[in-house]
This record gives C-alpha cells, structure tokens and sequence, in this order.
C-alpha cells in the first residue's frame, strides 16, 4: 500500500492507494474519530457487488451503517437527489455521531461531498472511489458539487475528506467505456506534470485498459502524488496553480454539456477539450505540431474520441460561456507548451476558438 498525504494544515488527510486495502477501513475510521455511525451514499450498481463487504468490513469494527442508493447516472448531480439523501440522513441521525462514506464513482464523490458540506453545516465525509476516474481524480482535493440545467457543478462547495481509500480491486468491474474515460484524466496529469508518465502511458496503455494491477497502482498513486501537491499548493484555485488541474475541461465540460450529459461522458469530453487547448494553443505557437501529433496518437490510441460528432459549435460555443473559469467577460483557458508543461492564458479571442471547434468536427 501507498499512502500520499495531502497537506492543508489541520484538514490534511491521507489517500491510500493498494490492493484489497478496504478490509482495513474500520481500523482506519477508529483512528480518525470521525464518529460511529456511517450513511454511505453509493449507487445499486455498486451496492450489489461491494455492499455486503463494506457492510461487513463496519460492522466488525462496531459500526452501524446505513446506505442511501441514488440512481447510477449523472442526473443524480442534481438537487433534487441531494434533498432525499440528506432526508435520509436526517432521518438516520437520532442519538447518532453521524458522518458521510462516497462508495462510487465522481458522481456519488460529488454528491457526497455537497451532502455532508451543507447537512449541519459540515459533517466528516470519506472518499472510498470505485472507478479508475474516481481514484485518480475527482475524490481528491475537496471539490463538491451537484449540476443544474445551464452546466456542471454550477452549485457546489470546497469541501475536504478525511481519507481518500482507493483499493485498486474495486475498479475490476468497469465497462470499457470507463476505463477509456479514466484515461484521459491520467493522460491529463502527464501532460500538465510528468513527461515521464506520458512516456509510460505511450508503451503501457493497453496493460491499464486490462486491468493489470500493478499498472494501475503506479498510475494512481502518481495521479494522487501531482493532484495532492497541486491541491496543497493552491486549494481553492486562489494562485492560479490548482488552475492546471482543469486542462482540457473548459471545452471539455462544455462538449458535455451540448450533448446532454449522455452524448459523451466526463473522460470523452476531456479527451476533446485536451485536444482542442492543443490546437488553440498550436494557433497561438505555444506548442509544436510534431507534440501535438503526439498527443493525438496516444488519444487516440486509447480508444478515446478526436472528433466531434452530433453537437453543433454554438452549443458548445453557449455551453463554454457557463465556465466557473470566467473572470467576468474575460475567458480563461489552460494550454499547452510542451509535453508536462501547460500555461494559463486569458482573453483567448473566440475566432480562434471556433477554428479549431470547426477543425475537431467530424466530416
């Protein structure tokens, strides 16, 4: 097992990552006093084929436990799911020291983390993610949140965890389509940190879309070592160093939401976005076009789009003015210089960006 700590002062936390590490989550939460009862917040999915050893991993340590099961789609980023949970909760909390377990992929972690950020103004919540996207991402750094109609994570909080547990046996279940869209958060990490891992992702890629343990482990514990040292440095996005972390995002996020959330999932548009800050930052000549060949090839390798289909330009175009990136009227882009090294760039004029929508369109 690997343990990374995450420092922020007092609210630091530490995100373990190895093989079948959830048999000792009870010792884990003993140490943390987080309190004795746990409403776990997963999906019916997950809670068919881990639900009974987390049950039993709990309540072996004198836990009790309830789950709250939420639709497993991202709709469940939604208000309305976050007010019958925290129901749940409430309803559950009677003579109880109550705190919150994410036992899913980024949408429950999302979800999870708003839930115990606003009941009783904050209650302490624990990552557990069950997806490759999740253990290398979205259940690290505290941000939460739920989508409304006009974008993603329009509403949400920064709101840290305890501990992050990621026990790479719990990824063994997902669907191709996941472990592709996981890529491209991992390929994101090597392109804004480490040409060592980009150089590693080249010649291992297919070993992580089989699942090869060893792989996965190396990966995401260097996924959580970059995101942990970025949030460290710059939680709240204050310095403009966690900015990195939303390379590929901005039209990424934006190409998701054009197409409804179900066109293309988080790590699809991702892989979009990323490739489109590199064409913008090509029209810019930040970066040169044999890097960019480069970082197509390994993109597309994956399995991973490098088109876009079914969504117009102006939907995407209207989608990406919704960005929490904005500084007023003034867009905010991460792009590129060169393999491991991006740059933050502002006021990037919109005929560029439309020219390189136009030149990512499928024919």
């Amino acid at each position: 097992m690997k343990t990374i700590k995450l420092r922020l002062g007092p609210r630091s936390y530490d995100i373990l990552v190895g093989r079948r590490i959830i048999s000792s989550l009870g010792i884990y939460l003993k140490r943390l006093n987080l309190g004795q009862d746990a409403l776990i917040i997963s999906n019916s999915t997950i809670f068919k084929l881990y639900g009974n050893l987390l049950s039993r991993v709990l309540k072996k340590e004198g836990f009790t436990l309830k789950f709250a099961l939420v639709p497993d789609t991202e709709k469940s980023k939604s208000l309305k799911t976050a007010y019958s949970v925290i129901k749940k909760i409430s309803l559950f909390d009677r003579k109880k020291r109550v705190f919150v377990i994410a036992f899913g992929g980024g949408v429950i972690g999302d979800l999870s983390g708003f839930v115990a950020s606003v009941y009783k103004r904050g209650v302490p919540y624990i990552q557990i993610p069950t997806t490759l996207l999740a253990q290398v991402d979205s259940s690290i750094g505290g941000k939460t949140g739920v989508d409304l109609d006009q974008g993603k994570n329009l509403l949400g909080a920064f709101y840290q965890p305890r501990l992050v547990l990621s026990d790479v046996d719990l990824i063994r279940s997902l669907k191709m389509r996941q472990m592709r869209s996981a890529l491209a958060e991992i390929i994101k990490y090597s392109l804004i940190k480490d040409a060592r891992l980009f150089g590693y992702l080249e010649n291992n890629y297919r070993n992580l879309i089989r699942c090869d343990r060893r792989a996965l482990e190396l990966v995401i514990a260097r996924c959580s070592q970059i995101k942990a040292k970025v949030v460290g440095e710059d939680e709240r996005e204050k310095k403009g160093i966690r900015t990195i972390l939303n390379f590929g995002h901005t039209l990424g996020h934006a190409i998701e939401t054009a197409g409804g959330y179900h066109l293309y999932n988080h790590g699809e548009g991702v892989s979009l976005g990323m490739l489109l800050a590199c064409d913008i930052s090509l029209r810019l000549k930040l970066i040169r076009d044999d890097k960019v060949r480069r970082i197509e090839k390994l993109i597309r390798q994956t399995g991973l789009p490098t088109k876009i289909r079914k969504v117009s330009v102006e939907r995407i175009i209207k989608s990406h003015y919704r960005d929490k990136k904005f500084i007023g009227a003034r867009n905010r882009f991460v792009l590129i210089r060169d393999i491991g090294k991006v740059t933050i760039r502002e006021n990037i004029p919109l005929k560029v960006i439309k020219d390189a929508l136009n030149g990512r369109l499928s024919g």
